[in-house]
């Protein structure tokens, strides 16, 4: 019996990825450097240390991490204000996960501060899930299981007993990896690019629960 849902953030309850984009563009910018969108594919889903300094690296320029994404995380603030919106689904799932009375946590790659602006934006409140896990909490990232083995840790459950809802390649081998079941989402893969997952479907909107056994 599945008890708890973990959800990734980007691709998953919103779809910030043109803004993180947008974000680290205008930053990269600030010192000189032009970043194209084809530059950031390789590091989607594999959180800001990683998206902003491979995309450095691609373009020769040595980035000082935290001064760096910082200045996208605040650049982000101001161009998400009014403009983010949960994909179609969110709010209704997140309603019958509560219905059913299963925990739920967040294990995003992204730092705690990107969370909590995307959560906003999207009418979410934080204190609805049992656990907010981040990118800085686990020193290894996806495609490594550690943040799901910890979301499941800090709510008490064993992976086997957690859904992990996934829109990355790199997201749905850390859940395989943990032990979770996974549910991942064409909001950013094809399908055929997810084949790893359990499930998969286009959106929460289309999420296949008969087949769940919850």
């Amino acid at each position: 019996m599945i008890k708890s849902i973990l959800f990734d953030m980007d691709g998953v309850l919103v779809d910030s990825e043109k803004y993180i984009f947008k974000a680290t563009q205008m930053m990269f910018a600030e010192h000189g450097v032009t970043v194209k969108a084809e530059d950031a594919l390789h590091f989607v889903g594999m959180g800001e240390n990683k998206y902003i300094s491979g995309m450095g690296e691609l373009n020769g320029f040595k980035v000082e991490i935290e001064r760096d994404k910082a200045r996208t995380y605040a650049i982000y603030e101001q161009i998400t204000q009014g403009k983010l919106r949960a994909l179609p689904g969110v709010h209704d799932f997140i309603q019958q996960c509560q219905f059913k009375g299963l925990k739920m946590a967040i294990a995003s790659s992204a730092d705690q501060v990107k969370i909590l602006i995307n959560l906003r934006e999207i009418g979410l409140d934080a204190s609805i899930f049992q656990a907010i896990v981040n990118g800085q909490d686990v020193e290894r990232k996806k495609p490594f299981p550690d943040i799901y083995l910890l979301a499941a840790q800090k709510l008490g459950l064993n992976p086997a007993e957690c859904l992990v809802v996934e829109d990355a390649v790199s997201g749905v081998s850390a859940a395989k990896a943990a032990g979770a079941q996974c549910l991942a989402l064409t909001t950013s893969f094809p399908a055929e690019k997810l084949t790893e997952a359990d499930w998969i479907c286009k959106n929460l909107s289309e999420t296949p629960e008969g087949e769940l056994n919850w």
